[in-house]
């Protein structure tokens, strides 16, 4: 019988084949062994080198340079990226021009200008200046929610700067309390269903130690803003949400009784109609307490709000016996006057579980 090699198909002698066996091999000559330690450590200094370069391109000072991670450093690329591709060079006519993402100490002076191809360029004290003259900070956001811009007065309101806030993470939700990421995730999604819509929600954002040892914890921030197609065609890589942060009074903790000054309680059958208020709704809404009694209470809600007041109301609804509550919500309210009042309001059943009764904090 003629036997053939598997590799070569040549004929060979039995129990012969073209290739060494195992067995024969010299113990030496094994695959010798290669560390590579010495190229980790190469590929570890060529990235240091290159984020060193990255740190220097960076339009902050060089005091804040030095005082930059890698983590940091990282953080505010992404930031200038987002930034870029959102107001590349050249463009004219959007809400937020590029210079203000290039160079954040001249972002206020941009926003409130009119075009660059017809106003002189603002220096940056000027933009520092107009920025001190806003009652919050601005924020940009991409159509997923990442971060584009914060402007540097943030650390007026907060006490943190852009880069500590960036360290946070880089979406608006890593900033925000977590009990406020559902509304806020709404509410960005109803404003990004709809371009040029205005849309408000109110959440604490993280704020620095010090900040929190003298104020008692985070502080409460209205973000009111719109998405705006920024170049044609409008398409949601070209779409950004522009807004203004304000702080409002801090939200008040659930065993916080805080001052009596800024409250007032309403009662209510099971349908929300009022059956009584304090005195004091005069004092925060401008009503009477004979103007309120016999209507509904989402007569005076924000057209916004009423679906979080509805949940809140589904909720106390759903509690079982005196005295379950629902927790808490931030609810603009309609004065007399025709502005809205922002209150924090808390729900419980009362009277047997036949009522509901309300205590509003007014925020502002």
């Amino acid at each position: 019988m003629t036997i053939f090699c598997s590799h070569c198909h040549r004929p060979l002698q039995a129990e012969m084949s073209c290739l060494p066996r195992r067995g024969k091999q010299a113990p030496g000559a094994s695959k010798p062994f290669r560390s590579t330690k010495s190229a980790s450590k190469a590929r570890r200094d060529q990235i240091n080198v290159e984020l060193q370069a990255l740190r220097s391109l960076l339009p902050i000072s060089a005091r804040e340079k030095e005082r930059l991670s890698y983590l940091h450093t990282m953080a505010l690329v992404c930031l200038r990226l987002r930034g870029a591709q959102l107001f590349p060079p050249g463009t004219r006519g959007t809400a937020v021009p590029h210079a203000s993402l290039a160079l954040p100490h001249q972002d206020s002076a941009s926003l409130c200008a009119p075009p660059a191809d017809s106003a002189p360029p603002a220096g940056p004290a000027l933009g520092a200046e107009l920025l001190s003259l806003l009652p919050g900070f601005l924020l940009v956001l991409s159509a997923n929610g990442k971060l584009v811009y914060i402007s540097e007065n943030v650390a007026q309101v907060l006490g943190l700067s852009v880069v500590e806030l960036l360290a946070q993470g880089d979406t608006v939700f890593d900033i925000l309390d977590g009990r406020a990421h559902e509304d806020a995730r709404k509410k960005l999604l109803l404003a990004h269903e709809e371009p040029g819509r205005e849309v408000t929600f109110v959440s604490e954002m993280r704020t620095s130690k010090a900040f929190r040892l003298q104020h008692g914890g985070n502080r409460a921030v209205a973000v009111c803003g719109r998405f705006t197609a920024l170049r044609w065609p409008a398409s949601p890589s070209t779409a950004a949400f522009l807004a203004l942060c304000t702080p409002v009074a801090r939200l008040p903790a659930d065993d916080d009784a805080g001052s009596q000054d800024d409250l007032f309680q309403s009662m209510h059958i099971l349908d929300m109609t009022f059956t009584d208020v304090t005195a004091s709704v005069t004092y925060h809404l401008g009503y009477r307490r004979e103007e309120l009694i016999g209507q509904s209470w989402y007569s005076l809600l924000h057209p916004e709000d009423a679906d979080l007041a509805a949940a809140q109301h589904r909720a106390v609804g759903e509690s079982l016996g005196a005295g379950a509550a629902a927790g808490t919500a931030v609810l603009r309210v309609l004065r007399r006057d025709r502005t809205w009042a922002w209150l924090c309001v808390s729900a419980r059943r009362d009277g047997g579980g036949r009522a509901i009764t309300c205590t509003s904090r007014c925020l502002r």
